[in-house]
């Protein structure tokens, strides 16, 4: 596909374009060094420079409460419907972790059986990624793996290259907006800059715990026992921060309500957390991980083992949302270091 450029002063313009066709949403600042993607109609309201959102995109995608049934009963005996919820939107300012976590998504909902809730609603989500070109932060580790790159899974994407901005674009849908927009393709000299600004980010972005990426299921092979998991879990609180806000946790929990006339009703699927203690316990209350330190095991078994042997891939992206957002002061990169240090 072309690379295509937008000059800075245009981007106004290009997101005004945009929300006559779909629903636009982007990065808000909220105050307090805090982000959300939200709606947006104009570039004035997006933060262009932002450390990730509180929640990730992938409540476009599996948003945190759905109905997904809706079933009634009369003389004539019982019917149930499917919900498909969705809206057509662009997601603008996607970083490069995000879109990795986005990927993930996509490969879980799509085995089968096949999750066309997630799907039908993917289909109708224009992605326009964003570049970072230095650190968000210091709870970041997307170079440790490999998420501080552009790989896919977005429509058109947007580099930063002083007083414009180059767009990969990646789809046809991509294509056909750049088009109808008119924006002119990139010459040989934005192609030279864009090579410059990936030489620069190069040097930025570093393994951030210092242990290679390529070490770490044998790390986590022989992590099973490990006297790590045990103070990790005497800091846990269970409150199930880290998953939420993770952009590749995908648990979920379903529960049917009756209306008040007994014969309608409807089904819901909402954000779970295997940090919960409820979450594992099963008929005759019984709990396959009652311990919190079970807990906090399983989620970075979930992260950097078990997405392994299936997809071939960490289902970390390295965002550092669940550092940011932990009660306990659980830092993801120590307990990495952590585990590390003991295999050693």
């Amino acid at each position: 596909m072309n690379q295509h450029i937008l000059k800075k002063e245009e981007l106004d313009a290009f997101i005004k374009k945009l929300s006559k066709r779909m629903k636009v949403v982007a990065p808000v600042a909220k105050g307090y060094d805090n982000f959300a993607f939200a709606e947006v109609t104009s570039a004035d309201e997006i933060a262009l420079k932002y450390v990730p959102t509180i929640l990730p995109p992938k409540k476009y995608f599996m948003p945190v409460r759905e109905k997904v049934l809706e079933f009634s009963a009369d003389a004539k005996g019982f019917t149930q419907k499917p919900v498909v919820e969705y809206e057509d939107t662009a997601i603008f300012g996607v970083h490069t972790c995000d879109l990795a976590g986005i990927s993930c998504l996509n490969m879980v909902f799509s085995e089968r059986p096949r999750d066309y809730n997630y799907l039908t609603r993917k289909d109708h989500l224009f992605i326009i990624g964003l570049e970072c070109l230095s650190y968000c932060d210091e709870h970041a580790s997307c170079a440790l793996v490999n998420a501080h790159n552009p790989n896919g899974g977005y429509d058109l994407f947007f580099t930063d290259l002083g007083d414009k901005w180059i767009i990969h674009v990646n789809t046809q849908k991509g294509e056909d907006l750049v088009e109808g927009m008119g924006l002119p393709k990139a010459s040989a000299a934005d192609l030279a800059a864009l090579e410059q600004a990936r030489a620069a980010k190069r040097e930025v972005f570093r393994n951030e715990i210092g242990v290679e990426a390529r070490k770490l299921p044998e790390i986590f092979s022989k992590a099973m026992k490990s006297k790590v998991w045990h103070g990790v879990g005497e800091r846990c609180v269970s409150c199930g921060n880290c998953t939420n806000v993770c952009p590749t946790c995908y648990c979920f929990d379903m529960a049917d309500s009756v209306g008040l006339d007994l014969r309608t009703g409807a089904r819901t699927r909402t954000w779970d957390s295997c940090q919960f203690e409820t979450f594992a316990k099963v008929a005759g209350n019984e709990n396959f991980r009652e311990e919190r330190a079970e807990r906090q095991r399983h989620r970075y078994f979930r992260k950097f083992s078990f997405p392994l042997d299936k997809f071939n891939r960490f289902f970390c992206t390295g965002c550092g949302r669940c550092t940011r957002t932990c009660m306990a002061k659980i830092n993801l990169k120590e307990t990495l270091k952590e585990l590390a240090a003991e295999h050693n």
